[in-house]
């Protein structure tokens, strides 16, 4: 399979083929966000706690198979991912409280 990057012929091209993916990027991670801005309100109605463990583990655990798939590091993944993890729970607790629901739903 050839990569967007193989199509490139100088670092000119290449840097405005990265400019592009970084694009893409932060518009998932917007609407990423808009998904932990939801799950605020759907966890409130359900009495669920921002962090819940288990979920936790299966996010990672999923972003690493998949990572894996694509052939990207998954150390490098998971490690993106746990910071993603982690901001998303502090964004919910500020609203949620930190001590609300159980934490194994």
């Amino acid at each position: 399979m050839i990569s967007s990057a193989d199509r490139c012929k100088d670092m000119t091209e290449l840097r405005a083929e990265i400019d592009r993916i970084d694009r893409a990027l932060i518009a998932l991670l917007g609407e990423r966000v808009a998904c932990i801005d939801r799950a605020v309100e759907l966890k409130r109605a359900e009495g669920l706690p921002a962090r819940i463990d288990a979920r936790v583990a299966e996010v990672l655990e999923n972003v690493r198979c998949e990572a894996g798939r694509k052939g990207l590091d998954a150390a490098l993944a998971e490690r993106l991912w746990s910071e993603m993890i982690e901001w998303s729970i502090t964004r919910e607790e500020r609203v949620l409280g930190s001590g609300q629901g159980r934490t194994d739903a």
